[in-house]
């Protein structure tokens, strides 16, 4: 190619970029697929039973690189029992603004407690309101669930937990949509009258 074409080819892709069809996407109202393994909001998961399943062994906040991960073990007591094991995540805490993404979190975690969702739109006008709560991370409760604190699964031990042997709807509690109904005492077991 002679010398003084160089620079005419340099030119070459923006020619022709120029005459090309735009390549727009509507986001907001038309949302592309995510990849399967991408890496979004983290998630607090729970047992069939609607137990947490954070031990508060805090190893995840040592496993991220930006530090962006603080966890505050706490003791299950058996009036008070969040998790099967002796400890539960009392606070949990995971600020945005400080999260690269990168999944390590995940994989130090010993229990599959913390998972990566597809969920990617955190967004905020304070800087306060992307620090997300151990409120904000916990899975949703599905049916058949009792929100924590609840004692264990009757005959269940900590290995039926961690072996996956426990299922939904096994700790004889009433469900939020049922009427609660008084015993002797007049108590509903929810601790209304």
């Amino acid at each position: 190619m002679p010398e003084f074409l160089g620079p005419l080819a340099g030119f070459g892709v923006t020619i022709a970029q120029m005459f090309a069809k735009p390549n727009t996407e509507f986001y907001p109202e038309e949302k592309k697929a995510l990849a399967p393994g991408y890496h979004g909001r983290h998630q607090l998961n729970r047992y069939p039973d609607g137990l947490e399943k954070c031990i508060g062994c805090e190893l995840c906040a040592w496993a991220c690189p930006a530090d962006a991960i603080f966890v505050e073990g706490a003791d299950n007591t058996d009036e008070e029992r969040y998790s099967p094991g002796e400890r539960y995540g009392g606070v949990y805490q995971i600020n945005y603004l400080r999260c690269i993404g990168c999944g390590l979190c995940v994989e130090a975690c010993p229990t599959r407690a913390l998972t990566m969702t597809q969920e990617y739109e955190m967004v905020a006008d304070n800087r306060d309101d992307l620090i997300y709560e151990k409120d904000r991370l916990l899975a949703p409760l599905e049916p058949g669930m009792a929100a924590a604190p609840h004692p264990r699964a009757e005959g269940m031990t900590d290995a039926d937990y961690y072996l996956g042997n426990v299922t939904g709807n096994v700790i004889g509690q009433i469900q939020p949509d049922e009427p609660a109904e008084p015993d002797e005492t007049g108590e509903t077991g929810d601790g209304e009258r």
